[in-house]
C-alpha cells in the first residue's frame, strides 16, 4: 500500500504534460489540442480516483486533484463511489447500474420501459460522451449545496477559469465530451455484463468475483489509457492500493482464485468491449418483463450505511 516517488511521477507526468501541450496548441491546432486535452482529462480522472481511494498525507494533499483538472468534486465522487464498492452490481443500490432510461441492463417492467430501448446499442457513443459533463454538473451541485467553496470550490473554479481564458469554446467543450466518451467506454465494461444481484450478497469477496471482469490490454498505450481499470477486480478487493501496484498483484489474486475454486474473469480489451455491446443489443430486443426489478427500488440505502457496511467511513470512499 505504500506509494513510491517514482510511481507517482510516472502517473502524474503524462497528465501534466498532456494538459500543457494541449493548452499551448489550442490556437495552432485545435483538433489535436482537443484530443490531447481529452486524453489528459481521462488520465487525470483515473488518477483523482486513485487519490480519493488512497490513504496518507500525499493522498490527502492530492484530494482536490480531480477538481483542479476536471472540476469534479471529491465529496460527490466519494459519496457515489462508497455504494458502488460496498454493494457492487446490486440492483436498486449501486448507482453505477442505474443507467435507465438511457441504457437498460435487463429487460424492465413495462411500466419502466422506454421506446428508445431498442436503439440503446446504437446511440451508445452519444450518451457515453456526456459522462464528464454530467459529473461536472453533479459536482457543482454538491459544492453549492454543501457550501464546500473553501475546500473544493477553489480548484473547481480554477479549472473553469483555465477553460474560459485559455481555451476556445470548441476545444473547451470538445475535450470534456471526448474524455467522457473514453472514460465511460472503459469504466462500464468491467461490471455491466457481469452478474447482477437482486438483494444483499453476504459473501462480499464472492460478489466482487462474480460482478467484475478484468481487461487484458495489448500494448503500452492501452495499458496507460485504461488507468488501472483493466485490473478492476484487484482494485475492488484492494481499493486503497496505488494503481501502479495492481499489475504485480494480479497474478497473486489469480493464483488465490484458482486455489479457492473461484472464476477469475478477464477478456482481451476488444473482447470485453464487444461483450458489453452484445449485452446491450440483446437487452434492446428482449420483451418487457412484468414485475422485473426497478434499478432504483432500494435507493433509501444511505451513504452512511454503505460506509458502515464496509467497516468505516473512509474504507471504500
Amino acid at each position: 500500500w505504500e506509494r513510491s516517488v517514482s510511481g507517482e511521477v510516472k502517473v502524474l507526468a503524462p497528465c501534466i504534460g498532456l494538459y500543457t501541450v494541449g493548452t499551448l496548441l489550442v490556437r495552432r491546432s485545435p483538433l489535436l489540442a482537443t484530443v490531447l486535452l481529452a486524453l489528459g482529462s481521462t488520465a487525470s480522472g483515473w488518477l483523482a480516483h486513485d487519490y480519493i481511494h488512497g490513504r496518507g498525507r500525499w493522498c490527502s494533499l492530492m484530494r482536490g486533484f480531480g477538481g483542479l483538472m476536471n472540476a469534479h468534486s471529491a465529496t460527490w465522487w466519494s459519496n457515489k463511489h462508497n455504494l458502488h464498492h460496498a454493494r457492487t452490481n446490486e440492483i436498486g443500490v449501486d448507482e453505477d447500474i442505474m443507467s435507465d432510461p438511457f441504457f437498460f441492463l435487463w429487460a424492465p417492467d413495462p411500466a419502466n420501459d422506454s421506446r428508445m430501448r431498442r436503439y440503446q446499442h446504437l446511440y451508445l457513443p452519444l450518451v457515453y460522451s456526456i459522462l464528464f459533463a454530467l459529473w461536472r454538473f453533479n459536482s457543482l451541485r454538491t459544492v453549492v449545496s454543501g457550501r464546500l467553496w473553501k475546500t473544493e470550490g477553489w480548484p473547481i473554479a480554477l479549472n473553469y477559469l483555465w477553460m474560459a481564458l485559455l481555451l476556445p469554446p470548441a476545444v473547451a467543450v470538445g475535450h470534456v465530451f471526448l474524455a467522457g466518451l473514453i472514460s465511460a467506454t472503459i469504466v462500464t465494461v468491467t461490471h455491466q455484463s457481469e452478474d447482477l444481484f437482486d438483494g444483499l450478497q453476504h459473501d462480499w469477496v464472492d460478489a466482487q468475483l462474480r460482478s467484475t471482469r478484468n481487461a487484458v490490454t495489448s500494448n503500452p498505450l492501452s495499458e496507460w489509457l485504461w488507468g488501472g481499470m483493466q485490473y478492476q477486480l484487484e482494485h475492488h478487493l484492494f481499493p486503497t492500493m496505488p494503481r501502479y501496484k495492481y499489475r504485480a498483484l494480479s497474478p497473486i489474486v489469480r493464483r488465490w482464485a484458482a486455489e479457492a475454486g473461484a472464476e477469475y474473469r478477464e477478456d482481451g480489451e476488444w473482447q470485453i468491449l464487444c461483450r458489453n455491446l452484445a449485452m446491450l443489443q440483446h437487452v434492446a430486443h428482449q420483451p418487457a418483463v412484468p414485475s422485473a426489478p426497478s434499478s432504483r427500488a432500494n435507493t433509501v440505502f444511505s451513504q452512511r450505511e454503505a460506509a458502515a457496511w464496509v467497516g468505516g467511513t473512509h474504507v471504500a470512499s
